[in-house]
């Protein structure tokens, strides 16, 4: 099964670690703040996006 990411918008803070870990799945919204822009993590990418989840200072990326 595909992972499905989310970030909760109430804890990022918009410091971009995720996106430059790894900008096939994180981008900035309008308000500067993470999104996830992948309704399911390829598997050729799930190993950086679990690091980018690892190196999110306040936590927000969270797995659905």
């Amino acid at each position: 099964m595909n992972m499905k990411l989310k970030v909760n918008k109430d804890k990022c803070i918009g410091c971009g670690q995720c996106v430059s870990i790894c900008d096939k799945v994180f981008d900035f919204d309008d308000d500067n703040l993470a999104k996830v822009i992948v309704d399911s993590v390829p598997e050729d990418l799930e190993e950086d996006s679990n690091t980018a989840k690892e190196a999110c200072p306040t936590g927000a990326i969270e797995e659905e």
